[in-house]
């Protein structure tokens, strides 16, 4: 069940808040559970038993741990711990990956285990071990109610697409959280904000790209609007995403950290990363890492250190070799970058933010590629070495067609919008004027984003790859 469509809006999502509100306060949690699992269900119901073993061995190895702390064994807990669940994600999501490449490599023909993607089962796997590993360091207390955790790992608003919430964020919630008007008013502001970030921005930049992908007239220039509209796309797809899952959390009294800070104005990509997907980004850091040794050792093992955190990182995000070199490409630019140029880089708003648009495109055109030789054919055409022309009749076509849509892209993937809006609020009267607008645009908005989701037959979900 998707976000952003008919059954989740008008039936699930009804459904559960009429319960939710209507019950007392102290079934808040079991109200959240039954639908998280239905939720999962719906979509998933051979894998709902994969997910509900997955927390129950989470739930068990934190006792464990937690009952053993300060001696070997707990350590050996934690290691089963994370080794099961890793084998899960691996077997699920990589089997064949592996099974396809030891063919290549031998020349044998193993057969394929064809084993489906567990919906988010990246996202849910990484939550159990961030929380196992905190509950070893003592960073937090093993959860007594094993239906509270499996709360944690299953709540729906960011189950399947994130961000990743770590259990220290949300341990206090889990048992006693505000639910105010005021905050329940932000949730339903940001939820919407995040839907029509999916549905009316990033669905459309989509159709295109489907378009420009089976096109036959192409140009330079439409590769490259090919690689602006893709990395548009991606963003406002996951932070459309998260924009939800926040705005929902909030509706039941939860506040999850933001995930996405307007990369595309970074002016490094270090910063771009501190502002991208921030949840991964930070689970890396803090469990791989740092684990590792950080940046406080030799010169040869940090960059062994970088390269197995941006290898893990690319892989994270698909079984195949795109996301991989994806993962290492990042990892060739931050270790240059904070070698020889990064401060340079921060001092020159243009030439920063330049160099970090064409390196972002370009990793874009590898992630979004269907295989690795279409990346590189891609990118050869981005810089006239295909011996295509500078222009073409579709691309004039279709950059008109788009030309709206595209600026708005560009213009909401910056603060620009935001900031303007908070100057205007520190006038009284244009206070006033955008707190009764703001119900009207939110309407509109909402309206808008169904009657898409109902003419529209392009919503795709970019986390089936996940």
């Amino acid at each position: 069940m998707l976000f952003s469509s008919i059954p989740f809006l008008y039936y699930f999502l009804p459904c559960v808040l009429f319960l939710y509100f209507l019950l007392p306060k102290k079934a808040g949690n079991i109200i959240l559970l039954i639908f998280s699992l239905i939720f999962y269900g719906w979509g998933e119901p051979r894998y709902l038993i994969l997910m509900i073993i997955s927390v129950s061995l989470g739930y068990v190895f934190g006792l464990l741990i937690e009952k053993h702390r300060g001696q070997k064994s707990a350590k050996t807990y934690m290691i089963i711990s994370v080794g099961i669940s890793l084998s899960f994600l691996l077997y699920f999501k990589y089997a064949d990956f592996f099974i396809t490449n030891f063919n290549n490599i031998t020349g044998l023909s193993l057969k394929l285990l064809r084993v489906s993607l567990p919906i988010g089962i990246s996202f849910y796997t990484f939550q159990i071990i961030s929380y196992t590993i905190d509950v070893y360091r003592g960073d937090v207390a093993a959860r007594k109610n094993p239906l509270t955790l499996a709360l944690y790992v299953a709540m729906f608003p960011q189950l399947i697409a994130g961000p990743i919430v770590r259990y220290a964020d949300v341990e206090k919630q889990l048992d006693n959280r505000i639910i105010s008007f005021e905050k329940m008013s932000l949730g339903i502001r940001r939820f919407v904000i995040g839907l029509s970030k999916k549905v009316l921005i990033a669905n459309v930049l989509g159709e295109l790209c489907d378009t420009f992908t089976s096109s036959s007239d192409l140009s330079i220039l439409y590769f490259w609007f090919y690689a602006l509209c893709a990395s548009l796309q991606i963003y406002f797809d996951f932070s459309g995403y998260s924009d939800m899952a926040i705005g929902l959390g909030k509706i039941f009294g939860f506040d999850f950290l933001e995930n996405f800070d307007y990369p595309f104005i970074s002016k490094s990509i270090t910063e771009f990363w501190r502002r991208w997907h921030m949840s991964l980004g930070s689970w890396f850091r803090d469990y791989v890492y740092i684990p590792l040794g950080g940046n406080r050792v030799s010169p040869t093992r940090h960059i062994f250190n970088i390269f197995a955190v941006w290898f893990l990182t690319g892989f994270w995000h698909g079984a195949d070799w795109n996301f991989i070199v994806w993962g290492v490409y990042f990892a060739v630019l931050l270790l240059i970058e904070k070698n020889f140029f990064k401060e340079k880089l921060e001092n020159s708003t243009v030439t920063g933010r330049l160099y970090v648009i064409i390196f972002v495109l370009i990793s874009f055109v590898i992630f979004n590629a269907a295989s690795l030789s279409q990346a590189s054919e891609y990118i050869r055409y981005m810089f006239g070495l295909g011996g295509i022309p500078l222009i073409s009749k579709e691309f004039v076509y279709y950059f008109k067609s788009y030309f709206i849509i595209f600026i708005t892209a560009l213009i909401g993937s910056t603060p620009v919008v935001k900031n303007l809006i908070g100057k205007l609020r520190n006038n009284n009267a244009m206070d006033k004027v955008l707190n009764a607008l703001e119900p009207v645009i939110l309407i509109t908005l909402f309206i808008l984003s169904t009657a898409y989701i109902v003419d529209g037959s392009f919503n795709p979900f970019l986390y089936f790859r996940f």
